[in-house]
C-alpha cells in the first residue's frame, strides 16, 4: 500500500487503515485527512504527490483548492454574525444592502440564499474574469438580477452567487470582505488556521496542483443553467484545470471567490469545524448549541429547480447528514464539500471536526471521504 506520513491516536487507527487503502483502491495522487475529537487533534495523515510534474511530495503543510468547501466557511461566518446579534438571517437582505431589493428581491432573506432558495442561482450578466475578481461588478449584477422563481418556493444550488451575496451582507455589516473576515475574525484568532478565501502570494509554494481523473462526466453546453452556475457564464473555466483562469491558475486563487474559491489544508478545514462545535484545545466554541440547532434545520432537499436529486439535504448554507449522498454522523452534523471530492464537517453531539482534501479530482461526492467518515463513525462506537 501507499506509504503515508503523520499519526493517528490508537483509538482512530481504522482511519489510518482506510486512508492507506484509498491509495490502493482509487486513482489517488496526493491527499490528507485530519480529525479532531473533543477539540483535540486525533488524526493528521498525509501522503502521495502534491505536483506530479515535479514529483513534489505532499507534506504536512500542503494546501489545495477545496472548491465549495468555501461555502462552509462563509456560512459559519454568517452564523457567527447572527450569534453576535449583528445579522438577522430571517430579515430581508435589503435591511443591510438596500440595492439588493431591486427587481423582485425585496423579500429575500439571507437564510433563503443560504438554503439555495432565493431564485438567483446564476446571473444574466456576462462578466469577464477581471470583473469577477474586482468584486463590485458581481455585486451590481446581483442587484440587477431577477429571480428565476418566486423566492422561497423551490431551490437550486446557488454555486457562486451564494458566496458573493452572503459575502456582501458580511461586508455591509463589518466592512470586511468574506475572505478578510474569515482571516481576521476566525482563522487568525485560532492560531492562524491554514484556510484562505483569497490566497496570499506567500503561500503559493505550498499549493498542490490539481489533476483530473479519467472518466469524469463532462459539463453540459454553455447555455445550460448548470454550466452557467458553475462557470459564472464562462468567466471561470471548469474543469479546464490548466487553462487561463482554470483551477490551477494562481490568478484564480488570489481573488476572493467565496462560493468556491477556498484554499486550505485538511488541518485548516478540520480545525474550522472543530472550533465551531467544541472549541480547540480547551478554547470556547465558535458556534453555540442553539446556533448549531438553528443551522442544521433542513431548508432544502429533493429535486430542485433543475430536477436533480443527488440526495443532498441543506441547512443554513451547510450540507446536512445525507445518507444517499454524504452519510455523516447524525442529525447535528453539518459541512460542505468540494468539486474534487474534498469534504469537511463538524458535529457537536459527537464533538468531531473532520476534513479530507485531495488533488486528484475524481468527482463531486465520490467515495474517498465517505469511507474515512465511516471509519471515524466506527472509531467513535
Amino acid at each position: 500500500m501507499q506509504q503515508y506520513q503523520g499519526w493517528a491516536d490508537e483509538r482512530f487507527g481504522a482511519v489510518a487503515d482506510v486512508f492507506a487503502a484509498n491509495f490502493a483502491e482509487f486513482p489517488e495522487l496526493g491527499s490528507a485527512v485530519t480529525v479532531f475529537a473533543g477539540g483535540r487533534k486525533v488524526v493528521e495523515l498525509w501522503g502521495g504527490t502534491a505536483d506530479e510534474r515535479t514529483g513534489r511530495a505532499w507534506t504536512q503543510d500542503t494546501l489545495v483548492p477545496v472548491f465549495s468547501c468555501a461555502k462552509g466557511a462563509v456560512s459559519i461566518s454568517a452564523l457567527l454574525l447572527a450569534q453576535r446579534g449583528r445579522l438577522d438571517l430571517d430579515a430581508p437582505v435589503a435591511r443591510y444592502w438596500p440595492e439588493f431589493a431591486r427587481h423582485g428581491k425585496q423579500s429575500i432573506t439571507t437564510r433563503m440564499i443560504l438554503g439555495h432558495r432565493a431564485g438567483i442561482p446564476a446571473l444574466d450578466a456576462v462578466l469577464s474574469f477581471e470583473e469577477v475578481a474586482a468584486w463590485d461588478p458581481v455585486i451590481r449584477a446581483i442587484e440587477a438580477q431577477k429571480p428565476l422563481w418566486e423566492p422561497g418556493t423551490t431551490y437550486e444550488y446557488h454555486g457562486h452567487v451564494l458566496g458573493f451575496a452572503v459575502g456582501e451582507v458580511v461586508r455591509r455589516i463589518t466592512g470586511l470582505t468574506p475572505g478578510a473576515f474569515l482571516r481576521k475574525e476566525i482563522a487568525e484568532p485560532l492560531g492562524g488556521l491554514p484556510l484562505w478565501i483569497g490566497l496570499p502570494e506567500s503561500e503559493l509554494p505550498r499549493l498542490a496542483r490539481l489533476v483530473e481523473a479519467d472518466g469524469r462526466r463532462p459539463m453540459p453546453g454553455p447555455e445550460h443553467l448548470l454550466t452557467r452556475i458553475v462557470t459564472m457564464n464562462g468567466a471561470l473555466v471548469f474543469p479546464g484545470l490548466d487553462a487561463p483562469h482554470g483551477w490551477n491558475d494562481r490568478a484564480l486563487h488570489a481573488i476572493e471567490l467565496p462560493g468556491a474559491g477556498a484554499v486550505a489544508s485538511a488541518t485548516g478545514l478540520a480545525g474550522l469545524y472543530a472550533a465551531a462545535v467544541t472549541g480547540l484545545d480547551g478554547g470556547e466554541r465558535l458556534l453555540s448549541h442553539d446556533t448549531v440547532t438553528d443551522a442544521v434545520r433542513e431548508l432544502s432537499a429533493g429535486a430542485g429547480f433543475l430536477g436533480f436529486d443527488l440526495g443532498a439535504r441543506w441547512g443554513s448554507g451547510l450540507l446536512l447528514d445525507s445518507p444517499a449522498f454524504r452519510p455523516l454522523l447524525g442529525a447535528r452534523s453539518f459541512g460542505n464539500d468540494g468539486a474534487g471530492g474534498q469534504f469537511a464537517f463538524g458535529d457537536d453531539e459527537f464533538g468531531v471536526g473532520f476534513a479530507y482534501v485531495a488533488n486528484r479530482m475524481i468527482g463531486h461526492g465520490d467515495a474517498r471521504a465517505n469511507r474515512l467518515i465511516e471509519a471515524v463513525r466506527g472509531c467513535l462506537g
